[in-house]
Protein backbone atom coordinates (compact mmCIF):
# COMPACT_ATOMS: atom_id res chain seq x y z
CA UNK A 1 0.00 0.00 0.00
CA UNK A 2 1.52 3.34 -1.11
CA UNK A 3 4.86 1.58 -1.59
CA UNK A 4 4.79 -0.09 1.84
CA UNK A 5 4.75 -3.90 1.86
CA UNK A 6 2.30 -5.91 3.89
CA UNK A 7 4.01 -8.61 6.03
CA UNK A 8 2.31 -11.50 4.23
CA UNK A 9 4.32 -14.16 6.10
CA UNK A 10 2.25 -13.24 9.14
CA UNK A 11 -0.78 -15.58 9.19
CA UNK A 12 -2.94 -12.96 10.90
CA UNK A 13 -2.20 -10.43 8.16
CA UNK A 14 -2.98 -13.02 5.46
CA UNK A 15 -6.31 -13.93 7.05
CA UNK A 16 -7.35 -10.32 7.61
CA UNK A 17 -6.62 -9.44 3.98
CA UNK A 18 -8.35 -12.60 2.74
CA UNK A 19 -11.50 -11.64 4.63
CA UNK A 20 -11.64 -8.28 2.86
CA UNK A 21 -11.16 -9.90 -0.54
CA UNK A 22 -14.08 -12.20 0.24
CA UNK A 23 -16.31 -9.43 1.56
CA UNK A 24 -15.59 -6.97 -1.24
CA UNK A 25 -15.62 -9.55 -4.03
CA UNK A 26 -19.02 -10.87 -3.04
CA UNK A 27 -20.54 -7.56 -1.99
CA UNK A 28 -21.44 -7.46 -5.64
CA UNK A 29 -23.72 -4.46 -6.17
CA UNK A 30 -21.63 -2.07 -4.07
CA UNK A 31 -18.39 -3.13 -5.75
CA UNK A 32 -19.95 -2.72 -9.20
CA UNK A 33 -21.03 0.78 -8.25
CA UNK A 34 -17.53 1.62 -6.99
CA UNK A 35 -16.00 0.47 -10.28
CA UNK A 36 -18.46 2.65 -12.22
CA UNK A 37 -17.89 5.68 -9.97
CA UNK A 38 -14.10 5.28 -10.08
CA UNK A 39 -14.18 5.88 -13.82
CA UNK A 40 -15.90 9.22 -13.13
CA UNK A 41 -13.96 10.49 -10.13
CA UNK A 42 -10.49 8.92 -10.21
CA UNK A 43 -9.11 11.18 -12.98
CA UNK A 44 -9.68 14.32 -10.87
CA UNK A 45 -8.43 12.68 -7.67
CA UNK A 46 -5.34 11.21 -9.37
CA UNK A 47 -4.43 14.58 -10.86
CA UNK A 48 -4.57 16.30 -7.47
CA UNK A 49 -2.62 13.54 -5.67
CA UNK A 50 0.10 13.81 -8.33
CA UNK A 51 0.22 17.60 -8.03
CA UNK A 52 0.49 17.28 -4.24
CA UNK A 53 3.25 14.67 -4.52
CA UNK A 54 1.28 12.05 -2.60
CA UNK A 55 0.88 8.31 -3.32
CA UNK A 56 -1.72 7.46 -5.93
CA UNK A 57 -2.97 4.64 -3.69
CA UNK A 58 -4.58 7.18 -1.37
CA UNK A 59 -7.46 7.42 -3.84
CA UNK A 60 -8.63 4.03 -2.60
CA UNK A 61 -9.33 5.54 0.83
CA UNK A 62 -12.13 7.51 -0.79
CA UNK A 63 -13.64 4.27 -2.07
CA UNK A 64 -13.39 2.70 1.38
CA UNK A 65 -14.90 5.78 2.99
CA UNK A 66 -17.83 6.47 0.67
CA UNK A 67 -17.77 4.24 -2.42
CA UNK A 68 -17.03 7.57 -4.17
CA UNK A 69 -20.56 8.75 -3.43
CA UNK A 70 -21.51 12.00 -1.75
CA UNK A 71 -22.55 10.07 1.29
CA UNK A 72 -23.43 11.17 4.80
CA UNK A 73 -22.89 9.11 7.95
CA UNK A 74 -24.76 8.98 11.25
CA UNK A 75 -21.65 10.52 12.85
CA UNK A 76 -21.90 13.61 10.64
CA UNK A 77 -19.13 12.75 8.18
CA UNK A 78 -19.99 13.97 4.68
CA UNK A 79 -18.82 13.78 1.08
CA UNK A 80 -16.50 11.50 -0.84
CA UNK A 81 -13.75 11.88 1.78
CA UNK A 82 -16.14 11.75 4.76
CA UNK A 83 -15.00 14.88 6.57
CA UNK A 84 -16.60 15.83 9.86
CA UNK A 85 -17.64 19.48 9.94
CA UNK A 86 -14.90 20.54 12.34
CA UNK A 87 -12.18 18.71 10.45
CA UNK A 88 -13.38 20.08 7.12
CA UNK A 89 -13.24 23.64 8.42
CA UNK A 90 -9.80 22.99 9.93
CA UNK A 91 -8.55 22.19 6.44
CA UNK A 92 -10.13 25.20 4.80
CA UNK A 93 -13.48 23.94 3.56
CA UNK A 94 -16.50 26.24 3.69
CA UNK A 95 -19.38 24.51 5.47
CA UNK A 96 -22.69 26.20 6.23
CA UNK A 97 -26.38 25.91 5.40
CA UNK A 98 -25.88 27.08 1.81
CA UNK A 99 -22.42 25.83 0.84
CA UNK A 100 -20.78 22.57 1.89
CA UNK A 101 -17.42 22.07 0.22
CA UNK A 102 -17.10 18.56 1.63
CA UNK A 103 -19.21 17.80 -1.45
CA UNK A 104 -16.82 19.64 -3.80
CA UNK A 105 -14.63 16.86 -5.20
CA UNK A 106 -11.57 18.93 -6.04
CA UNK A 107 -11.60 21.13 -2.92
CA UNK A 108 -12.28 18.23 -0.56
CA UNK A 109 -9.51 16.21 -2.22
CA UNK A 110 -7.08 19.12 -1.67
CA UNK A 111 -8.17 19.20 1.98
CA UNK A 112 -7.66 15.44 2.28
CA UNK A 113 -4.15 15.87 0.85
CA UNK A 114 -3.33 18.42 3.53
CA UNK A 115 -4.57 15.99 6.15
CA UNK A 116 -2.64 13.04 4.69
CA UNK A 117 0.57 15.06 4.63
CA UNK A 118 0.11 16.15 8.25
CA UNK A 119 -0.63 12.58 9.37
CA UNK A 120 2.40 11.21 7.53
CA UNK A 121 4.65 13.82 9.12
CA UNK A 122 3.36 12.74 12.51
CA UNK A 123 3.30 8.94 12.15
CA UNK A 124 5.95 8.29 9.50
CA UNK A 125 4.14 5.70 7.39
CA UNK A 126 1.18 5.62 5.03
CA UNK A 127 -0.31 2.58 6.74
CA UNK A 128 -0.49 4.48 10.03
CA UNK A 129 -1.63 7.63 8.22
CA UNK A 130 -4.57 5.71 6.77
CA UNK A 131 -5.29 4.28 10.22
CA UNK A 132 -5.28 7.75 11.76
CA UNK A 133 -7.59 8.99 9.00
CA UNK A 134 -10.07 6.34 10.10
CA UNK A 135 -9.82 6.47 13.88
CA UNK A 136 -8.34 9.91 14.59
CA UNK A 137 -4.74 10.94 15.17
CA UNK A 138 -5.01 11.44 18.93
CA UNK A 139 -6.60 8.04 19.51
CA UNK A 140 -4.00 6.34 17.36
CA UNK A 141 -1.13 8.07 19.17
CA UNK A 142 -2.62 6.97 22.50
CA UNK A 143 -3.02 3.40 21.25
CA UNK A 144 0.58 3.27 20.01
CA UNK A 145 1.78 4.47 23.40
CA UNK A 146 -0.37 1.96 25.31
CA UNK A 147 0.48 -1.04 23.15
CA UNK A 148 4.17 -0.17 22.68
CA UNK A 149 4.09 -0.72 18.92
CA UNK A 150 4.16 1.65 15.97
CA UNK A 151 3.28 -0.96 13.31
CA UNK A 152 -0.32 -1.07 12.16
CA UNK A 153 -0.06 -4.84 11.75
CA UNK A 154 0.83 -5.36 15.42
CA UNK A 155 -1.79 -3.04 16.89
CA UNK A 156 -5.03 -4.37 18.36
CA UNK A 157 -7.65 -1.87 17.24
CA UNK A 158 -11.41 -1.69 16.99
CA UNK A 159 -13.07 -4.12 14.60
CA UNK A 160 -13.65 -1.38 12.00
CA UNK A 161 -10.11 0.00 12.13
CA UNK A 162 -8.52 -3.46 12.23
CA UNK A 163 -10.20 -4.10 8.87
CA UNK A 164 -9.69 -0.66 7.35
CA UNK A 165 -6.28 -0.96 5.68
CA UNK A 166 -6.99 -4.48 4.45
CA UNK A 167 -10.24 -3.28 2.97
CA UNK A 168 -8.36 -0.54 1.11
CA UNK A 169 -5.82 -3.03 -0.27
CA UNK A 170 -8.60 -5.40 -1.34
CA UNK A 171 -10.42 -2.52 -3.05
CA UNK A 172 -7.20 -1.53 -4.83
CA UNK A 173 -6.70 -5.03 -6.21
CA UNK A 174 -10.33 -5.45 -7.27
CA UNK A 175 -10.58 -2.05 -8.96
CA UNK A 176 -7.19 -2.47 -10.64
CA UNK A 177 -8.15 -5.78 -12.27
CA UNK A 178 -11.90 -6.30 -11.86
CA UNK A 179 -12.14 -9.14 -14.39
CA UNK A 180 -9.89 -11.30 -12.18
CA UNK A 181 -12.57 -11.06 -9.50
CA UNK A 182 -15.54 -11.72 -11.75
CA UNK A 183 -16.51 -8.15 -12.60
CA UNK A 184 -16.93 -7.68 -16.34
CA UNK A 185 -17.90 -4.20 -17.49
CA UNK A 186 -17.79 -2.59 -20.89
CA UNK A 187 -16.57 1.01 -21.02
CA UNK A 188 -20.09 2.06 -22.03
CA UNK A 189 -21.34 0.76 -18.66
CA UNK A 190 -19.02 3.01 -16.66
CA UNK A 191 -20.02 6.48 -15.46
CA UNK A 192 -18.04 9.05 -17.49
CA UNK A 193 -16.44 12.12 -15.88
CA UNK A 194 -18.67 15.21 -15.84
CA UNK A 195 -16.52 17.17 -18.25
CA UNK A 196 -19.04 18.90 -20.52
CA UNK A 197 -19.63 22.14 -18.65
CA UNK A 198 -18.84 25.82 -18.66
CA UNK A 199 -17.75 27.70 -15.55
CA UNK A 200 -19.73 30.73 -14.41
CA UNK A 201 -18.24 33.00 -11.75
CA UNK A 202 -20.73 34.08 -9.11
CA UNK A 203 -19.59 36.91 -6.82
CA UNK A 204 -22.86 38.08 -5.38
CA UNK A 205 -26.11 36.70 -3.99
CA UNK A 206 -28.32 34.29 -5.91
CA UNK A 207 -31.98 34.53 -4.91
CA UNK A 208 -32.95 31.26 -6.53
CA UNK A 209 -30.71 28.64 -8.14
CA UNK A 210 -33.66 27.49 -10.23
CA UNK A 211 -33.82 30.91 -11.90
CA UNK A 212 -30.03 30.88 -12.28
CA UNK A 213 -30.19 27.48 -13.97
CA UNK A 214 -32.92 28.60 -16.35
CA UNK A 215 -30.99 31.76 -17.26
CA UNK A 216 -27.95 29.65 -18.13
CA UNK A 217 -29.77 27.05 -20.20
CA UNK A 218 -29.74 24.16 -17.75
CA UNK A 219 -32.00 22.69 -15.05
CA UNK A 220 -31.96 22.92 -11.28
CA UNK A 221 -31.35 19.17 -11.12
CA UNK A 222 -28.31 19.29 -13.42
CA UNK A 223 -26.97 22.32 -11.59
CA UNK A 224 -26.98 20.29 -8.37
CA UNK A 225 -25.47 17.24 -10.10
CA UNK A 226 -22.53 19.32 -11.35
CA UNK A 227 -22.29 21.33 -8.10
CA UNK A 228 -23.28 19.03 -5.22
CA UNK A 229 -21.65 21.50 -2.80
CA UNK A 230 -24.59 23.90 -3.31
CA UNK A 231 -26.79 22.89 -0.40
CA UNK A 232 -29.62 25.38 -0.62
CA UNK A 233 -31.98 26.83 -3.22
CA UNK A 234 -30.21 30.19 -2.81
CA UNK A 235 -26.88 31.85 -2.01
CA UNK A 236 -26.76 34.80 0.38
CA UNK A 237 -23.05 35.60 -0.13
CA UNK A 238 -22.91 38.81 1.91
CA UNK A 239 -19.11 38.73 1.70
CA UNK A 240 -19.31 38.73 -2.13
CA UNK A 241 -16.97 35.78 -2.41
CA UNK A 242 -16.33 34.40 -5.88
CA UNK A 243 -17.71 30.93 -6.50
CA UNK A 244 -17.06 28.92 -9.65
CA UNK A 245 -20.31 27.25 -10.65
CA UNK A 246 -20.33 24.55 -13.31
CA UNK A 247 -23.13 24.72 -15.86
CA UNK A 248 -23.75 21.67 -18.04
CA UNK A 249 -23.38 22.25 -21.76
Amino acid sequence: FAGEELPMKNFDVRERLDREFLVNSYYHSNTLLSIKMAYRHFPAIEKILAEEGLPDDLKYLAVAESSLLNAGSHAGAEGVWQFLEGTGKEYGLEINDEVDERYHLEKSTRAACQMFRKLHERFGSWTLSATAYNMGASRLAQTIEQQRSNSFFDLNLSSETNRYLFRIVAIKEILSRPADFGFYLERSQLYPPLEKYKTVEVNGPVDNWGDFAKEHGTTYRLLKVYNPWLHSHKLTNKEKKTYEVRVAK
